[in-house]
């Protein structure tokens, strides 16, 4: 064999030898788990993929994310937290209060991130904010506090109304305290409400209708998995039974819907969400890292939407928007 041959084997050789010598990637597998559907969480798991990316952490290099969907059937919740468990994930990241409550039955071993979870001492998901304790930490988006200002915003677009619906899901675990929150708000604004109910996609359509017939002046929808995996339906017949609707997710007037005040979820997710996963996987203990919580609100209104009501907004209401859909 002449020498530059020599010289290509060896070469080669030391090569496939520099390359076994090279120590693996570790991959990190990382759950996510919701109650609502895939279609509705698509911008807060790209959300969470991203502040993961800004922290060193790829999909396909050294992160696997598991992502379940119950797709609004509260019910299948605690199977697919069992599964992601069954899998040994590193760490499980919940959105919505029934899906950190399912991960926490699930395990006392596995660290869970929550995320958008109303009140998380109250649902008793953590013990306090500040001292999470157990295997649980995360950032909540106060959305307890939040349903008074629904309301309070909602009459302010219509001040003319006596009597708004609340949609609720009696198998959202934060929803029951919830309406104890705007009934108070409710009594202080001098307005009656209609609770209705609606545990099942089913009902949606017949529960709309009941509050039409009763003429209320408009409807607060609460945050909840199976309502916004069936936004595209409430939508529809919100606009047929011409009810103005206050959302508190950006994602019904951003897709039609008339306003939604809360905080910016996926921002929060981003920065929050992926912080603490971050840091979980350097080594930090979840129940050691105090639950954050947002600074800010934001009020989206969709004009459109309200021309389409016949609604003419203050201008009150208006110079108080963060952003406008024309």
């Amino acid at each position: 064999m002449g020498s530059r041959a020599t010289f290509l084997v060896a070469l080669f050789l030391g090569a496939a030898l520099a390359a076994q010598a090279q120590p693996s990637v570790a991959v990190r597998h990382v759950g996510y788990l919701d109650q609502g559907s895939e279609r509705g969480n698509a911008a807060y798991v790209e959300a969470l993929r991203q502040g993961l990316r800004e922290r060193g952490w790829v999909e396909g290099r050294n992160l696997a994310l598991e992502t379940r969907f119950a797709e609004g059937r509260t019910d299948q919740l605690p199977s697919l937290a069992a599964a992601l468990v069954a899998q040994k994930v590193d760490v499980i990241v919940t959105w919505s209060t029934p899906a950190a409550l399912a991960a926490k039955r699930a395990t006392s071993t596995i660290p869970i991130v929550i995320g958008f979870a109303a009140d998380p001492v109250g649902s008793r998901i953590v013990v306090s904010l500040a001292h999470p304790g157990g295997n649980i930490t995360g950032w909540t988006h106060q959305g307890l506090d939040l349903r008074a200002k629904y309301l309070e915003l909602l009459k302010e677009a219509v001040p003319a109304a006596a009597s708004f619906g609340v949609l609720w899901n009696p198998a959202n675990q934060v929803h029951k305290p919830s309406l104890k929150v705007i009934e108070a708000a409710a009594e202080r604004l001098h307005v009656r409400l209609e609770l209705a109910a609606v545990r099942d996609a089913k009902d949606l359509e017949p529960t709309f209708a009941a509050l039409a017939a009763k003429k209320v002046g408009g409807i607060v929808v609460f945050p909840d998995g199976l309502f916004v995996a069936q936004a595209p339906a409430i939508l529809s017949l919100a606009a047929r039974y011409r009810l103005p609707a206050m959302y508190g997710v950006p994602e019904y007037p951003e897709a039609g819907g008339l306003m939604s005040y809360g905080a910016d979820l996926a921002q929060m997710q981003r920065e929050f969400g992926a912080s603490f996963v971050d840091r979980i996987l350097k080594g930090a203990k979840a129940g050691d890292l105090a639950v954050e919580q947002p600074t800010k609100f934001n009020l989206l209104i969709n004009l459109k939407a309200a021309r389409q009501l016949g609604l003419a907004l203050p201008s009150s209401i208006l110079v108080r928007a963060d952003r406008i859909i024309e």
